[in-house]
């Protein structure tokens, strides 16, 4: 009689469950326009390859995740806070590939370095 249970071994407990694995399908890049600019929108949710650091204030923090939770409560819209703001930048790159220097970035950015 044996003391010890029988266990399974690793390729037993790390085995795929599913049948068919299809391989990811690769989200095309975005197609220049006539204009020879990039349709911009956020990349929605995916894995990411790459990533950045942001240092934001408290302010900035907490209108962030109200902006989410406001989406979520009026909206029915749950998204996380990397979601609202990659849709933030796709708003800000296509406004400035669109209008350049009448963009909301420039604008914005001439302001406050005092230009």
């Amino acid at each position: 009689m044996r003391r010890r249970a029988e266990l399974p071994g690793a390729s037993e407990l790390f085995r795929t469950t599913v049948r068919n694995i299809e391989a990811p399908v690769e989200q095309p890049a975005a197609e220049p326009t006539a204009s020879g600019r990039q349709d911009r929108s956020g990349s929605g949710r995916r894995r990411h390859d790459a990533k950045i650091t942001v240092y934001v204030s408290d302010e900035e923090l907490l209108a962030l995740e109200q902006a989410r939770l406001a989406l979520r409560a009026e909206h029915g819209i749950a998204v996380d806070r990397g979601r609202v703001v990659r849709e933030g930048v796709a708003m800000l790159l296509a406004d400035l590939d669109a209008r350049g220097a009448d963009s909301v970035l420039v604008r914005r950015l001439q302001a406050e370095s005092g230009e």
